[in-house]
């Protein structure tokens, strides 16, 4: 593995919906996360090198953007990974909002759920912008056959729209937002001066890339996007090609998106940067 580091560059409760008061907004912080990401050295070889780069990030122009991680989902193992994933998401997020970071709750299908709260409101009521021209990006196939649906239920059931909100493990404070919409995500962030997105959430393969919010479209707006690897999770059968484990082809995924879509992160450089804001 190749390692550069550059050095440092850079109170309304709505209870029912699992909103919670926030705490006294800190100054932001520098931010320095450990980005991975990976290079095909030698052009046409195929053969691709794994890198890590020490970024800073400032928390003023960055944020969090948490992808359908819902209440409940049609396939049971992903109900239940997603709840032990947003337990370890919800212990992520006061150390990001104490950097300065900005938290966009993204539970698709379920703004109806979210309409009366100031969180919906901040940014159903944004003044949307002009969308710029987007980026031409090549988009290779995904290193796994999801095309099943990705359920590794002994007994798979079809489809259907199993969730009603965002899992109510992840807590929604004040000064969050909530949305769905990725000409309004966009416009928001634009209005802030956010320059940089950390996706958390799920499916890595599906939601977290092709959403109107998400890793493809924001990148080729011009967004400099970031996916937390051990914050995510895929839909994933391993009866189908390439035949290997759900850990291992959500590992793969995460790969294809360092080599073509964004670099990744490990959630211990937000507790890294916590500690040294105290």
């Amino acid at each position: 593995m190749l390692r550069f580091t550059p050095g440092i560059v850079a109170l309304c409760v709505f209870a029912m919906v699992g909103v919670v008061p926030a705490e006294p907004a800190a100054n932001a912080t520098p931010l320095q996360l450990h980005l991975r990401t990976r290079v095909e050295t030698f052009k046409g070889s195929g053969a691709w090198d794994e890198v890590t780069l020490a970024r800073d990030f400032n928390g003023k122009e960055t944020a969090i953007v948490i992808c359908d991680v819902w209440d409940k989902h049609w396939c049971d193992n992903a109900t239940e990974r997603c709840g032990v994933l947003a337990k370890k998401i919800a212990a992520v997020l006061p150390m990001a909002r104490a950097l300065g970071i900005t938290v966009i709750h993204a539970p698709s299908e379920c703004m109806d759920f979210y309409k009366d709260t100031p969180q919906r409101k901040r940014l159903a009521d944004v003044k949307r912008i002009a969308m710029p021209e987007l980026l031409k990006l090549n988009d290779p196939p995904l290193p796994v056959d999801d095309s099943d649906g990705g359920c590794d239920d002994e007994k798979p059931v079809k489809f259907f729209k199993a969730w009603t909100r965002q899992h109510a493990a992840i807590a929604i404070t004040d000064e969050d937002g909530t949305s769905d919409n990725g000409d309004e995500i966009y416009s928001f962030l634009r209005e802030r001066g956010i320059k940089n997105v950390i996706f958390m959430g799920v499916h890595t393969n599906m939601c977290v890339l092709g959403r109107s919010f998400a890793i493809r479209r924001m990148t080729r707006l011009g967004i400099h996007c970031i996916l937390a690897r051990d914050l995510t999770d895929s839909m994933y059968n391993p009866k189908m090609k390439p035949f290997v484990n759900h850990d291992e082809g959500t590992e793969l995924i995460v790969q294809h998106i360092e080599k073509y879509w964004c670099p990744t992160i490990l959630s211990k450089d937000f507790s890294k940067e916590a500690e040294q804001g105290k």
